[in-house]
């Protein structure tokens, strides 16, 4: 996908539909017609969600684990891994960004989770789940759309991926079972597979990722940085959007019965979702700026506090309590509210750039 190199802030600024490619400015309706399509198919094509599911790697379904790393390699071969130490080196954005994915995300999930779905134990859980598998995989489409820095989200990614395999069945029990026990609530209880964590991250991160790396290293040894960046890159990039938009198809003809079956349910779980990202990605964003962060580094630290995994919160639900549950469904409902929203939430983080961070020199130009 389309992305400018920071540099110096024109005095002109072009309309949010200006800054961005054909392809990406009409985003959402692409993928407002992937998660149509989807939803049709697994209505009216008997048998399909079964022949989907047939084959999986770890407990995810193998065209959409396919999808994800279509979706995930043109974002990974995009980043200039040779900059990556600058991103290590930045204290405040390391800090700030594993407390608001390790500590403010999952206590606010929980939070919202308890307060507005008291009555409905299942779906709550399944939020909780959701906001415990922190992003590995969307949010660098995001980030990359919003011109946020390609290399720190990289970076952020991969610290996330670690955290997730060593930190979620921690996570899990401290807030389904401890948590609420010494609040006097209802406790769950869950037995997480580790290895399903692991697999998880291994796939949806480590094979794009190394694959990524591969491509700019042999690249650029080969024709050189000028080549792979101006004639490679544009021919590769819009892959990540067909990958994204053939994953949404793909999930959403496998849970397309349970979401259109349980229309209100739907919206119940959508409201805790819709005040989560809103709030999670708002809040990163004017944290990573009172903190003295620039525009591109805060905005990367949004997006990767605001997306969720929610190809590892389904399949910890699924694997854990059973496809037909609660649980699941609403981990399936975690992509139907996050993709719309986490898009709209692209167009406003390059609104508010040149209000919340004027004359920033890596403020988007596009």
């Amino acid at each position: 996908m389309a992305h400018t190199d920071t540099h110096a802030q024109p005095a002109h600024h072009p309309s949010v539909a200006g800054r961005l490619s054909t392809l990406d400015r009409f985003l959402p309706v692409w993928i407002l017609a992937a998660m149509g399509v989807g939803l049709l198919l697994g209505r009216l094509v008997p048998g399909l969600a079964g022949a989907l599911d047939a084959v999986k790697v770890g407990s995810v379904s193998l065209p959409i684990a396919l999808g994800l790393l279509v979706m995930m390699y043109p974002v990974l071969a995009k980043v200039r891994y040779d900059e990556t130490h600058r991103v290590t080196a930045n204290r405040r954005l390391m800090g700030l960004s594993l407390v608001l994915n390790w500590v403010i995300g999952p206590a606010l999930m929980f939070a919202l989770a308890w307060a507005l779905l008291p009555d409905l134990p299942e779906y709550r859980t399944g939020l909780i789940i959701v906001g415990l598998a922190r992003c590995i995989a969307m949010v660098l489409i995001w980030n990359d759309l919003a011109c946020g820095d390609r290399e720190a989200a990289a970076v952020l990614v991969a610290i996330n991926s670690v955290f997730q395999v060593v930190a979620f069945s921690a996570l899990g029990w401290f807030y389904l079972q401890l948590l609420p026990g010494w609040l006097g609530l209802p406790t769950t209880s869950a037995d997480f597979s580790f290895w399903a964590i692991f697999v998880s991250v291994l796939v949806f991160l480590g094979i794009p990722l190394v694959a990524g790396f591969l491509t700019r290293q042999i690249g650029e040894r080969t024709r050189g940085r000028a080549w792979y960046e101006q004639r490679f890159l544009p021919k590769l990039g819009p892959w990540a959007l067909y990958g994204l938009l053939f994953t949404i198809v793909l999930l959403f003809a496998l849970q397309g019965h349970q979401i259109t079956s349980r229309p209100l349910d739907v919206a119940r779980i959508a409201l805790p979702l819709v005040a989560y990202f809103a709030i999670m990605w708002l809040g990163s964003l004017l944290a990573a700026r009172a903190v003295g962060l620039d525009y591109a580094h805060a905005t990367t630290v949004a997006f990767t506090a605001a997306g969720n995994n929610f190809e590892l919160a389904i399949a910890v639900a699924i694997g854990t309590f059973g496809v037909t549950s609660g649980q699941a469904l609403a981990g399936v409902v975690g992509p139907l509210i996050e993709v719309p929203v986490l898009v709209g939430l692209v167009y406003v983080a390059l609104w508010l750039a040149p209000r919340l961070f004027p004359n920033d020199p890596t403020l988007p130009t596009r």
